[in-house]
């Protein structure tokens, strides 16, 4: 890619300081795809950007004020170097571009000499039999490298930042490398508004749907065929947390999910399981409590109790690392705006 910046005239004023760089993608199918079907990804990045992008041929025009310009071409660079690469690049791609669009000098294009987007240099990729999974935040980045470095991981924060969906991609990526051996993802079967005895079927079907979510993250990441097959193998088990009691866990990957609804004693009970060759995660969202009125969270003990101790690691997420629909982050914030003043 070459790039050229406009500089406007010295006499100018600040107001007027408004030019357009250039980059000009060599590979015209690459440069169909980076712009999406009907020029829907160009629109994402001058929507969230606040720049405004012209084609030219086999260049793009951007727009806008200089940190605006630059921050947007840094990401239409690292996203034709990903296409480059062979990926894809979709709307949420596009996203965690933005989020993630910190030039790292030094680190060139062999197209152009320019400076590379970071996200695409970190190194810090999933590889499961479905697809490959990036991190999308600064946050997202370093939760993951920790649940990889560290034998007990803490992810607290919002719904949308993917606490759960990272953790079981990273126990999916240990279990095809046979790092570990088998895989747990369990949750308290703590009911929000509806009785576990009024839902029909037996204790599986009962307990089924509060583990949906687990089930979900792991067939975005295996073939349907293959989990069935693991399920029955009893190399992936999904099960309430009560279940846990008495056992240990060992060469696992395990996954404890909506951690803020264990009690005190849950919540000991299970870290306890812990087994030679195991790695274990705890997700969580303080704000989603569904104990009864006067029981305390084990989620927030624990996190009392166990900060400085060697070998565990605590991430925190906001509204700002939420990945789900935009509008998912300002609710988010709504509510956190809401009580602060309460």
């Amino acid at each position: 890619m070459g790039i050229t910046a406009l500089t406007p005239p010295p006499n100018r004023t600040a107001a007027e300081d408004i030019v357009e760089t250039v980059l000009e993608f060599p590979d015209n199918r690459l440069l169909i795809d980076l712009c999406g079907e009907f020029d829907r990804n160009l629109a994402q990045v001058e929507h969230q950007m606040g720049v405004h992008i012209l084609r030219r041929g086999n260049r793009l025009a951007v727009i806008g004020d200089k940190a605006a310009r630059e921050q947007a071409a840094a990401v239409l660079r690292s996203l034709y170097a990903r296409l480059e690469s062979g990926r894809g690049v979709a709307a949420g791609d596009i996203d965690g571009a933005m989020r993630m669009g910190r030039p790292v000098s030094g680190q060139s294009s062999p197209a152009d000499g320019g400076e590379q987007i970071e996200l695409f240099s970190t190194g810090v990729e999933l590889r499961t039999r479905k697809k490959p999974i990036e991190p999308r935040t600064e946050a997202q980045k370093a939760y993951v490298k920790n649940l990889f470095q560290h034998e007990l991981g803490f992810g607290i924060g919002p719904a949308g930042t993917g606490k759960t969906y990272l953790a079981v991609a990273v126990g999916v990526t240990m279990f095809i490398s046979g790092a570990v051996e088998k895989i747990i993802l369990s949750r308290p079967a703590v009911e929000a508004g509806e009785r576990l005895g009024f839902l029909p079927g037996d204790m599986k079907e009962k307990v089924d749907p509060y583990m949906q979510p687990l089930y979900d993250a792991l067939n975005d990441f295996l073939p349907a065929k293959q989990v069935e097959k693991l399920l029955q193998e009893k190399r992936i088990e999904i099960a309430p947390l009560a279940f846990m009691r008495g056992r240990t866990l060992s060469n696992a990957f395990v996954v404890l999910d909506e951690a803020q609804n264990a009690t005190a004693m849950q919540m000991k009970m299970f870290l306890t399981r812990l087994g030679e060759g195991s790695r274990m995660v705890v997700t969580g969202d303080r704000t989603q409590i569904d104990l009864p009125r006067g029981t305390s969270s084990g989620l927030a003990e624990a996190e009392r109790i166990l900060k400085g101790v060697k070998g565990v690691t605590f991430n925190y997420f906001t509204s700002k690392d939420v990945v789900r629909h935009p509008l998912v982050g300002r609710i988010i914030e709504a509510y956190e705006a809401d009580e602060s003043t309460a």
